[in-house]
């Protein structure tokens, strides 16, 4: 199989977007699937970052085709000044590399609007939510009252459809929330802009996918998050809007299952939440704050500290089992280099008993109590490390320990933040 899908296994925010930088030197195509503007890859590429928040990691390779299908919600203001930040900084040299699906649903100016305005409400629960607007707007698309990347080039047409929308909208920022109502001239004027503007990046991705896989092209297939946010699958409430898992890339990039091949998952040596939601393997003392400050947990889009704590097994074989992983990228372990000894959460204990599986209820998990097997740390820079055999001891231990629990091979380990600090221990698209 030609396709290959990266997967968040953990909460988000694992490293996706280095290991897709590395992949995609030896792919044709890079395909964004889901999400919108509330995920970041962060890429370092000669020690400079490159922070993406909409255009696939691809893009910082010459002559890849970067795709954004029509699962992802796009926010118009921040693509094109994720493209013009690109093209100053040499990248994106021919438009043709980039293209937008023209049924990718449009996150507007009320989406955002609402978005925060329900977070700072007083009695309602706290997601999290980075405020981008992504929730709304994945609920107007449900709702079919969506506005498609299509829609913003036609301005009558647009125009039209916006206005039942935005009356609405309107209503609800109003009365509900007494915010001031958006102008409708000015939005059309607006987005019909960003529309023009799009125009050149617009075609259509499944046609251009399916001609791909019938060439025997190699396609990867970039996630945003992880299986824990999904919105079936992960902690609901305190969760995304779309499907993460590696079945959401059929639905969000137009491909069939039988085309889908090596499902990837990439894992943290240890585990990281942004926000709000259960988190069994916390760390809230010295140790989760020097995990936090070398591994510069913070969000990618949002700047938020990350909550750290260790390598959760339970929720990682979850993952696994949800999205059919065939393997894993185990990223910065070189984070925990200096630790007297590690620890790998095997289990959880709810009321007294130990539960078979990993629960679906976020008001259990909150209450789990994590069950712990520890190891001997290590001291040494893992940094030049290229092989597996250049690790030390201890941590070639604590890998195959992981590796042995999961019941998966671990491909790829990454020791540093540059493209060239990786272990790869087998070539994923083989």
């Amino acid at each position: 199989m030609s396709c290959l899908v990266v997967v968040g296994a953990q909460w988000g925010d694992e490293g996706k977007g280095k290991i897709v930088d590395i992949l995609a030197s030896q792919s044709d195509y890079v395909v964004r699937y889901q999400g919108g503007n509330n995920a970041g890859h962060t890429v370092v590429v000669n020690g400079q970052p490159f922070f993406l928040h909409l255009i696939p990691s691809g893009i910082l390779h010459a002559h890849k085709k970067c795709l954004i299908g029509h699962g992802v919600v796009l926010d118009p203001k921040i693509c094109l000044d994720e493209i013009e930040d690109l093209k100053k900084k040499g990248f994106l040299k021919d438009d043709s590399d980039l293209v937008i699906s023209p049924s990718t649903h449009v996150i507007m100016p009320y989406h955002r609007l609402i978005d925060v305005a329900r977070e700072n409400k007083k009695d309602s629960i706290k997601i999290g939510t980075t405020g981008r607007g992504i929730g709304p707007a994945y609920g107007d698309k449900i709702m079919r009252r969506g506005i498609r990347v299509e829609d913003l080039m036609d301005k009558e047409r647009f125009r039209r459809k916006l206005v039942p929308i935005l009356e609405e909208h309107n209503f609800y920022l109003t009365q509900f929330f007494k915010q001031p109502a958006l102008d409708l001239d000015q939005v059309v004027d607006e987005y019909h802009d960003y529309g023009e503007r799009l125009k050149k990046y617009v075609g259509d991705t499944a046609e251009i996918l399916d001609q791909a896989i019938e060439k025997n092209k190699k396609i990867l297939f970039e996630g945003a998050q992880g299986v824990l946010l999904d919105i079936d699958h992960g902690t609901y409430p305190y969760v995304t809007s779309s499907s993460t898992v590696s079945g959401g890339v059929c639905g969000g990039a137009g491909i069939s299952p039988h085309d889908v091949g090596t499902i990837l998952g990439i894992s943290k040596a240890y585990t990281t939440r942004v926000g709000t939601g259960p988190f069994p393997t916390e760390l809230k003392d010295d140790i989760g704050d020097l995990i936090q400050k070398q591994g510069h947990e913070f969000g990618t889009t949002t700047g938020r500290r990350r909550r750290c704590g260790w390598l959760d097994i339970v929720g990682l074989k979850y993952a696994i089992r949800v999205s059919g992983l065939t393997s894993l990228a185990l990223m910065k372990l070189d984070v925990l280099t200096g630790l007297k000894e590690v620890k790998l959460c095997v289990g959880y204990r709810f009321q007294g008993k130990m539960l078979s599986t990993y629960p679906s209820d976020s008001e259990v998990l909150e209450r789990c109590e994590p069950v712990y097997e520890t190891l001997k740390g290590w001291q040494e820079n893992l940094s030049g490390a290229r092989k597996l055999n250049d690790l030390p001891k201890n941590t070639q231990q604590y890998v195959h320990l992981i590796e042995e629990m999961v019941k998966i091979p671990i491909d790829m380990i990454s020791v540093g933040p540059d493209r060239d600090q990786i272990i790869l221990e087998k070539d994923p698209f083989r």
